[in-house]
């Protein structure tokens, strides 16, 4: 400890990054500082440390720093380690990679698109949105209200006649040129005009339009201005956020019970309220509210988009992340202890923070519950932590895919999921499971990963048997293996619990909270094994069936694919028809028919 105060008051006072290393050499914590020599001091000089800092302290074998130019500088590193670094102590949020946005792409009649990954400037983009189903939900509504296309180009391209989506009116059939340019672009304003929280000029706007349609005697598109002004009234009455200005912001409240913490992240684009989600930070037991959101405003608003304004509770020093964006040109303005309606907003985001934390605890005792139970029903000393379950999917051989599905910590892990492709005997599902767990658990066993307390396999005594042979073989017999199987008529409430060597299965209750942890863990492997087959299988026939063909490259398959919209209208297309595609003459035409057919 002498050493490491050595070590600190040497430091410089200038700005940077400092990294705490325990004996193992894995770095426990990074944090950044105005002035290291004071910062790095501060933990061996106070005693008034939380535990979880005091803890941190104690494990410390050696320090590392990184001077920069500027607190802001360090600021960016700081985020920049914590996320590839992960440390133990440090408050840790979920990274996002990108949120949703709503598109309305630039061509002569733009198309209303889902959209996420980089903005370019050839489209105009609305949002972020919290999440997909927020995004699509606005879409959906789009849709209905302003009939817009929302098919991909090489469907819209190649259509003579409308689809279902206007015969339900949803889209006013640009494709078959059923709606003029000129109103189109004008439906395409409006919609623009309502996601940018235009509504009241916009009711204003089409109010007037009804009225000289229906002066006209054009009644029928009269009503149709009175149905969207209906549907854009019902959405302003569901806005439970409303301002008078077309307002961007995000409100940021905190909730904390126990040990446990949770920050929520409210939208409002145009004082339209988009949505929010709840974020659970991790290692954040014992951590002041004040600490919980500077982690958070660091680690997500230097990754993600800032809107104009960002609304919390409590005073902090958030100066270096405000002159931050600034420099990447997102003016920002944080309001700390808000009034008026920017209270109200909080205060509604501070209510949904704490519900979700009733929530998760909530689950989190469900879980642990059904845990204890299981460990009775099986007979264990000591609760599973870590579970794997393995299934296998294919159609007549055809795709074979396993899947593994993690539940770890009271939860499954969608990030540790992994599928492997099978190759062999098709149909050999006793090959597959072999195989499947000879690829998982060859790493591990070399020291690379982390042993499963119990090992679960959707199948019954001939797929048990094929990974128990398996396990043998990599010296990981020792592992509790179960087998979970359909009973009569393949209902969940018949469900068997399969064991190795064993003649009698165990037949739980159809209400024992052990089961039904098993059958939600087993459900969802075979969703997960399901989705990686049809996507393999659909991969096969829509790009395979082509190249076989001699003479079609990679060139000619896309104009095909392009032209008709995909692998069906290729095959449901004439010789003539195929002839009229870039690049294929009658000849190759005739080929490609006859090959396909």
């Amino acid at each position: 400890m002498d050493d490491l105060k050595a070590f600190a008051a040497s430091l410089p006072l200038q700005p940077g990054v400092y990294r705490m290393i325990d004996s193992e050499g894995a770095v426990i914590y990074v944090g950044k500082a105005k002035e290291l020599r004071k910062r790095v001091s501060s933990y061996f000089q106070k005693s008034d440390h939380s535990p979880r800092i005091s803890l941190m302290v104690s494990k410390i074998a050696s320090i590392a720093t990184t001077v920069t130019r500027t607190e802001a500088e360090a600021l960016i590193l700081e985020n920049n380690l914590i996320k590839s670094l992960a440390p133990r102590y440090n408050i840790l949020f979920r990274d996002d990679k990108s949120y949703p946005y709503i598109a309305l792409t630039g061509h002569d009649f733009p198309r209303l698109a889902y959209y996420r990954g980089t903005l370019d400037k050839k489209s105009r983009f609305f949002g972020p949105f919290p999440n997909a189903g927020a995004a699509k939900e606005a879409i959906h509504l789009l849709q209905k209200i302003f009939r817009l296309r929302t098919c991909e180009d090489s469907v819209y391209g190649n259509r003579s006649r409308p689809c279902l989506l206007h015969q339900i009116h949803r889209c006013s059939g640009p494709c078959a040129g059923l709606v003029s340019k000129e109103a189109y672009m004008d439906d395409v304003k409006s919609a623009a005009d309502f996601l940018n929280g235009r509504e009241n000029e916009l009711l204003d706007e089409i109010a007037e339009k009804m009225y000289r349609a229906s002066s006209a005697l054009q009644f029928e598109q009269a009503a149709l201005y009175r149905d969207q002004m209906q549907s854009l009234r019902r959405v302003q009455e569901k806005q439970y956020v409303s301002s008078g200005n077309a307002v961007d912001a995000d409100v940021i409240a905190c909730a904390s019970m126990g040990e446990a913490i949770c920050v929520n992240l409210a939208m409002i684009r145009g004082g339209h309220h988009l949505g929010d989600r709840s974020f659970f930070p991790k290692n954040a037991e014992g951590s002041r509210i004040a600490d919980v959101l500077e982690a958070f405003l660091s680690q997500h608003y230097l990754v993600s988009p800032a809107p104009s304004q960002i609304i919390l509770e409590g005073r902090m020093d958030l100066s270096v992340l405000e002159d931050q964006l600034a420099r990447e040109g997102k003016k920002i303005h944080i309001v700390s202890d808000p009034s008026g309606e920017k209270k109200i907003w909080l205060d509604m985001a501070g209510e949904n923070a704490r519900l979700a934390l009733v929530r998760m605890l909530g689950e989190r005792l469900n879980e642990a519950g059904r845990l204890e139970a299981l460990k009775e029903a099986l007979g264990l000393i000591e609760a599973p932590a870590r579970i794997e379950c393995f299934d296998i999917s294919h159609i007549q051989g055809e795709a074979t895919i396993a899947s593994c599905v993690v539940y770890d910590r009271l939860g499954l892990k969608n990030g540790e999921y992994r599928r492997y492709n099978i190759h062999g005997k098709p149909g050999d599902d006793y090959g597959a499971m072999r195989m499947a767990l000879e690829k998982r658990y060859k790493r591990i066993v070399q020291g690379e990963g982390i042993w499963p307390d119990l090992i679960l396999i959707d199948g019954g005594k001939g797929q048990v048997g094929a990974a128990k042979e398996a396990l043998i073989n990599l010296g990981m017999d020792d592992v509790m293996l179960v087998g979970v199987a359909k009973g009569e008529g393949r209902k969940p409430e018949n469900d068997r619990l399969i064991f190795p060597g064993s003649e009698k299965p165990l037949q739980l209750p159809r209400d024992n909270p052990g089961l039904l942890l098993v059958q939600k863990i087993r459900d969802e492997a075979h969703r997960f094994a399901i989705s990686g087959h049809r996507a393999k299988r659909g991969k096969v026939r829509t790009t395979s069936r082509l190249e076989e063909i001699e003479g079609i490259g990679g060139k000619r398959r896309q104009n095909l694919l392009t032209r008709f919209g995909g692998m069906r209208g290729v095959l449901s297309a004439s010789i003539e028809e195929l002839e009229q595609t870039d690049g294929i003459s009658r000849a190759l035409a005739e080929k490609i028919y006859r090959h396909l057919h």
